[in-house]
Parts: structure tokens; sequence; C-alpha cells
């Protein structure tokens, strides 16, 4: 091992070499570590959260009674916070909780990017103020990333914390947002730079809503699912290659369900050992340096996961160009993700726009750059401060230059 140390503080060159030491490798998995870690209870599965908070991510089909499980007997107010699209949704749920003994108020938030505004968790705050909201009551995040997002940063501030329930209705939702505890919203200076580690009592995954879903909002999402199989579980990626992308891209089939339990097991073995980021779950960041950029130059326009799989390009191609990862595995990456119909190249003109905004970046230490890349499949490790001769190498092969 060889960590740098010259003009780095104690604490950073500590999280560099637990990063090393957790995370490279560590947590891939075979098959029968990812049955073990899925639990199946019925028509439901269950895969646990490890932590001094622990907690369920349920995945199946009609799941509206866990919800109410979830919410738990001390509550006797409940504030559901939905974008304006699941209205029918949410007050499906509401009968549902009114008919449990529940007091349900429901509050509707803008839709994706734009709810994460200090203005919109406000509004929220005053709304539990009005409702008298107590320390024992609940808040459910009935949404995408952004919903779970903002809802959980509500919840983590009101008293100091309330019981939080993220009812994720996205595959991106699913497999990263609502699981992990991270909340926040964004500010003129960037993406998620204001926000907290708060994890929920449980998530609820009913993968009911994901027929619902526009075939690009699903494709979204399908980009976080590659993201844990490259970091992690390559028998994801052999699911989505089995029949071209198929399989992955229906939202009724089996296989998409064991991509969802998949990727919700890597998410959860990484943050039950890593919930603030100290080591290990700085991996789940692969391909996100470039591609929070990308949403930040675009002004949110991009969905989140055509920026990440852009960026994950990126990464291979920077790896690739740092000698420690093959071509064969930066050939997969494009392979893998064309087949999704994602993006993997992105606009020449705007590197001088990305490197400004990738050096704002939240995971930017001592002023260094750094990137989470492969040296294989399941194989990452941290590449930190490189040249950036070598970026605008890596950049050159994703634009096309």
């Amino acid at each position: 091992m060889h960590v740098a140390t010259t003009d780095r503080r104690p604490q950073e060159i500590a999280e560099e070499i637990l990063l090393v030491l957790s995370g490279r490798g560590e947590i891939a998995f075979d098959p029968a570590q990812v049955r073990e870690a899925v639990v199946e209870h019925g028509p439901a599965s269950r895969v646990h959260v490890s932590g001094a908070a622990g907690y369920d991510v349920v995945v199946g089909h009609g799941l509206q009674d866990s919800v109410v499980e979830l919410v738990g007997e001390a509550a006797t107010r409940v504030l559901v916070v939905h974008p304006a699209s699941l209205a029918t949704t949410a007050e499906r749920l509401r009968t549902t909780l009114t008919s449990e003994g529940r007091t349900a108020v429901l509050h509707e938030i803008p839709d994706a990017e734009q709810a994460k505004t200090i203005d919109t968790v406000a509004a929220c705050w005053a709304l539990l103020g009005e409702q008298r909201f107590g320390r024992e009551d609940a808040v459910v995040a009935l949404g995408g990333g952004a919903t779970t997002d903002v809802a959980g940063f509500v919840a983590a501030t009101w008293l100091r914390g309330v019981r939080l329930v993220n009812v994720p209705t996205t595959l991106l939702g699913m497999v990263d947002a609502a699981v992990g505890g991270k909340t926040g919203i964004n500010t003129a200076e960037g993406k998620n730079l204001v926000g907290a580690f708060y994890p929920p009592a449980g998530v609820v995954c009913d993968l009911d809503a994901l027929p619902t879903l526009p075939p690009e909002q699903l494709r979204s999402g399908l980009a976080e699912v590659v993201k844990a199989g490259f970091i992690a579980d390559e028998q994801i990626l052999r699911i989505v290659e089995a029949n071209g992308g198929v399989g992955a891209q229906d939202p009724s089939s089996a296989a998409l369900r064991e991509l969802v339990e998949r990727a919700v097991a890597v998410k959860a073995r990484v943050v039950g050992e890593d919930l603030r980021e100290a080591g290990l779950r700085e991996i789940l960041n692969y391909g996100h340096t470039l591609g929070h950029a990308i949403e930040r130059t675009e002004d949110y326009r991009w969905r989140h996961g055509d920026a990440v799989a852009v960026g994950m390009v990126f990464a291979a191609e920077l790896a690739r160009a740092a000698g420690v990862l093959d071509a064969d595995v930066v050939r997969r990456h494009r392979d893998i993700l064309g087949m999704l119909h994602l993006p993997v190249s992105y606009r020449a003109d705007r590197w001088p726009e990305l490197y400004e905004a990738m050096a704002h970046d939240k995971k930017v230490r001592g002023n260094a750059l750094r990137f989470v890349v492969l040296e294989d499949v399941a194989r990452p490790t941290i590449l930190r401060a490189p040249d950036r001769e070598l970026l605008e190498e890596a950049y050159a092969w994703v634009s096309g230059r």
C-alpha cells in the first residue's frame, strides 16, 4: 500500500487508508452471498441494512400495508411528502393511514431537482409546525430520489429528528437515494452541499410503481444498477447482458426484480459498514464526480442516471489512462450502457466548465480532486489528484475529440 502524506491533514490520510483497506474488492458478491442478503417473505423480500440504526428494505408488490407497519404505532400524525404526479397515490396512502387511526397530511412539492431548495424545506417545516407534529410522529417520502432527499432532510431537522419512512416510486430512488441515510438539498454552489446523514426507519420498494415510469426514467435508474455491478457484483452485469438488456428494461420482469434486490444488497452492505462516508462508502460515488459536474453545467436538466452513465465511462477511461484498468473493461462499460440506451459521451466544448464544477465537488479534499476508479470489475479504488493532462486525455475519449 502507498498513501501520499505530503501537505495532507491527518484525518484525510486516515480516511484514505481506511478506504484502501476496506474498499479494494472487499464487497464483491457471489450469487450465494446475495441470496443470503435477500430474505424472502411470501411475495416480498427484505434486505437488512446494518448499523446503529439498522432497518429493512422491503421489495415486492402491493406493499401499502408495509408502509403503515413502518410508520409505527406511536405516530398519530403522518406527513406524506409527494410530487404532483403522485397525488392519486398519495391520496390512497392517506386513506390507508386514516383507516389505521393516523392523521395523514399530504404535502405536494415540486418534481425532481427543482424540489431540492431551502424554500421547499421551509414550507414543510411551516406545515409541521401548523399541524403540531411531535417527536413521535412521522414523515413519509413518496416519490423519486429528489423527494426522499428533501423529505429525509425535513425529518432529520424537525425537532432534531422524527421517524422517516421512504417509499421510492422510481428505480433510481429504490436502488440509490432511498437507501443509505443521505438527505439534502442543492445550493447555487453545488449539488447536495446541505444535508444530513439520517437513516430511515425502513424503505418500501413497491415494484408496482415501475410500469408507470416513462422509459427514459427507468433507464436513468438502471445507470445506478449498472454502477453497483461494476463496483461490487458482476452478476448484475451478466443479468443485463444476458438478453441484450431487454429483461432489464422490462419493468414487470423477474430480471429487473433481481437487479433491484442485488443493487440494494450492494448499497446495504456498503452503508451498513460506513454510514458517513469515512471510507468504504466513497466507492458509491463511482461515475459521480463528472456526473454531478454535468448535472450542474446543464442546470439539472439532465437526468441523474444519464449524467452518471457518462461519468462512469469517463472514470473507466481515466483508469485506463492511468494504467490500472484494461481496455476490455472500458469497452464493457460502453457496451452495457449502450444496450440500455444510456449516453456514453458528452460535448467537447464543455470541458472547462466541467473541470471547474468538479473542483467544487464535495468529494474534493485538500484542494485535490479524487476519483473512484476500477482496477477491475468489483475492484474499486481511489485515484487522488490526477494530473490535468490525464483528465483531459480521458475526457477526449468521452467527447470523441
